[in-house]
């Protein structure tokens, strides 16, 4: 990518798109435009917007991408440019369907409309305060906007329902800004608490339809208007564009995080340099007593900055330190500094070396059995940023400065770690891939991996998922990229869906060792059509690989189909630019290729499985997909030192624990994630 330290962002895209290349470039343009300003995105989002999603997927198959419809109450032109800006930022390609001005509530509720013929992966449905104000007479009071309010607010409830009870994708709704050209009308000061009250509360009952339909978000748009400013007055009167361009580039902003979500490229970790980022001054030249932390204005910065990189610990996202210094001084500020927040365990690894970052980055996922793109990295030093961009593009940057009473708001303003539900396994999981670290270390004292995993002692429980379960089960969908045969990626209404499908099987899989309790570490996805079983997806967590749970759960599988009477059993690979290494998976465990079965052998089973179906390849870039069958002659059986738990019928067969199975950690099906 042509670039020159004088140019702006948009000019840069300007000169790719006058050379043809833009498409060709659209990948790399994330971290060019992590370095926008805000009038550098919105530029840039205009010349985006007229980038031809269908040349960028040419150039890049394997791009994910979503189909996005907008629709709203007024007129939301400055919300494509800023949604292209956003979908380029994060390698996500969106195809973006703009609605006719003012049909929103016939684009959700009317099956037949052209938002629903469009399947959109994300719906968004942008609500302004003047389709309240609109409704209100002349000359109004309080009791009168609370009438309008609530007409409104039913019609919405009206359509959130019919939306996710036929149609397909995320509804995206948000709150209502309250104006002051609204409150300033009334002259007593009682009557504006009491018209903020029902506003607040009119609010409230919006925020609460997320709740109510699992395929609902609504977007709290409060945060957002203390950023910028809700209304453009005479944007309102004179092109119906009732919310300003800033605040759609706001909402933009958080539907790219959503975005980010759908198509698996949420973060899972935060590496945090140490000077300049946790702590004022330089260790190696200040020594431990010379650092800034706790104490003085700077100081007090710095420990706050610590707190919230705990909070964002403490829901699960892995914290690291890495830093070029001794290791030994740096464990003395981190274990016995008085203003340190962070201590030794609200890390998963403190790596402190003079390698560069990018190989301590790399070293620090493979040890922690996760792609490096589920990094970020906070660090204040420009030259450090830029090399991590250079040579590792896949990892997010924030770059901090040498102020720190700013480092919160950088770190929180791309919400790379945002999810739609936190589970659970989120609050455990910085312990139990603490516990990982630990088993590496064990396996380190065998002579073989054999010996390594039969003292581990790895316990399976495959069992049909329960309602409790479906938020973590989308989850794994939506977050597991490599050992993922399909990558069909489900929200919680489209596992509640399977749920509710007689004809469907969902399996939890839950792992044990003597290290602890894995929790919920896969799932797998079934339907069964006469005597045939087909997997319509396997997925397993990138922490428990190379322990023999893949094959465990697929013999308990294949002699529960036998059991209840199948003959067959379909599973298909669709590949994407990081599942590779199961692309052998079927073959490699009995199963033989069966072209003559189609791209897909499985019938349409409902809303949740027939949409992920269809558009599978356009939002994880798949194509290609094959299809493999097993006729349950010859039942491959779970190694021996796993423990399988489960209520499933199983067919009387081969000794489950005959054989050790493939556990080798190089079998390509057993890699890092």
């Amino acid at each position: 990518m042509p670039q020159t330290s004088d140019a702006t962002v948009a000019q840069r895209l300007r000169t790719l798109q006058q050379a043809g290349t833009l498409a060709v470039e659209y990948p790399r343009l994330g971290p060019l435009l992590a370095e926008a300003d805000d009038d550098e995105l919105a530029r840039a989002g205009r010349i985006l917007a007229r980038l031809d999603p269908g040349e960028v997927l040419r150039a890049h198959p394997g791009a994910p991408s979503l189909t996005v419809a907008v629709t709203g109450s007024g007129t939301l032109a400055p919300l494509l440019p800023a949604l292209a800006a956003e979908g380029a930022r994060h390698g996500i390609v969106l195809r973006t369907v703009p609605s006719s001005y003012g049909t929103w509530l016939t684009d959700l509720t009317d099956p037949g409309s052209d938002l629903h013929a469009a399947r959109p992966d994300l719906v968004l449905c942008v609500l302004d305060p003047m389709t309240v104000l609109d409704e209100l007479p002349s000359p109004w009071g309080v009791d009168d906007v609370g009438r309008a309010l609530d007409a409104k607010l039913a019609l919405v409830e009206k359509a959130a329902e019919q939306f996710t009870a036929h149609g397909d994708g995320t509804l995206v709704l948000n709150t209502l800004p309250l104006l002051r050209v609204l409150t300033a009308q009334l002259l007593d000061l009682r009557s504006r608490s009491r018209l903020g009250v029902l506003w607040r509360e009119a609010n409230a009952r919006l925020l609460g339809l997320a709740e109510r339909h699992a395929a609902a978000v609504v977007l709290d748009t409060d945060p957002l208007v203390a950023e910028v400013p809700a209304h453009d007055p005479r944007l309102s009167a004179y092109a119906k564009a009732h919310l300003s361009p800033a605040l759609l580039a706001r909402y933009a902003r958080e539907a790219g995080h959503l975005a980010r979500g759908l198509v698996g490229r949420t973060k899972k970790a935060l590496a945090l340099d140490l000077d300049g980022t946790l702590w004022g001054g330089i260790l190696g030249d200040d020594g431990a007593e010379g650092v800034e932390v706790g104490e003085g204005l700077k100081g007090e910065a710095f420990a706050a900055f610590q707190r919230v990189a705990r909070q964002i610990g403490s829901q699960g996202v892995l914290l690291a330190a890495v830093s070029k210094n001794d290791p030994e001084p740096v464990a003395a500020v981190i274990g016995e500094h008085p203003g340190m927040v962070l201590r030794p365990d609200d890390f998963v690894r403190i790596t402190a070396n003079w390698q560069p970052k990018p190989r301590n980055l790399t070293d620090l996922a493979a040890d922690l059995n996760i792609g490096v793109d589920g990094f970020v990295l906070a660090d204040d030093s420009p030259y450090e940023c830029g090399l991590v961009r250079h040579d590792l593009p896949e990892v997010a940057v924030v770059a901090l400065d040498d102020e720190p009473a700013l480092h919160i708001e950088k770190l929180l303003r791309d919400g790379w770690f945002d999810t739609r539900d936190l589970t659970a396994e989120d609050v455990a999981r910085p312990l139990r891939y603490r516990d990982e670290l630990v088993r590496k270390d064990f396996q380190h004292g065998f002579d073989s991996i054999q010996d390594y995993l039969d003292e581990l002692g790895v316990g399976v429980s495959l069992e049909p998922a329960r309602a409790a379960d479906v938020p973590r089960l989308s989850q794994i969908t939506l977050r597991t990229n490599q050992f993922n045969l399909t990558t069909r990626r489900l929200q919680p209404a489209d596992v509640q869906a399977l749920l509710d499908d007689p004809g469907a099987l969902v399996l939890a899989v839950r792992s044990a060792d003597r290290f602890g309790d894995n929790g919920v570490v896969g799932a797998v996805f079934a339907h069964r059509d006469g005597t045939a079983l087909t997997i319509d997806n396997f997925l397993l967590s990138c922490r428990v690989f190379a322990r023999g749970i893949e094959q465990t759960c697929l013999s308990a599988l294949l002699r529960h189909a036998a059991a209840t009477g199948a003959d067959t059993v379909y599973g298909s690979y669709r590949p994407s630019p990081k599942n590779a290494k199961v692309a052998e998976f079927y073959t490699r465990h009995g199963f033989a290729p069966a072209p003559d079965a189609g791209a897909d052998p499985r019938p349409d089973s409902g809303a949740a499985t027939g949409r992920a179906d269809a558009q599978a390849a356009d939002r994880n870039g798949t194509t290609g997909a094959r299809v493999f069958r097993h006729d349950l002659a010859d039942i491959l059986p779970q190694p021996r030192h796993v423990r399988l738990d489960t209520s499933l019928d199983l067919a009387a067969g081969p000794d489950a624990t005959a054989s050790p199975g493939p556990s080798d950690p190089s079998d390509p099906s057993e890699g890092s994630a």
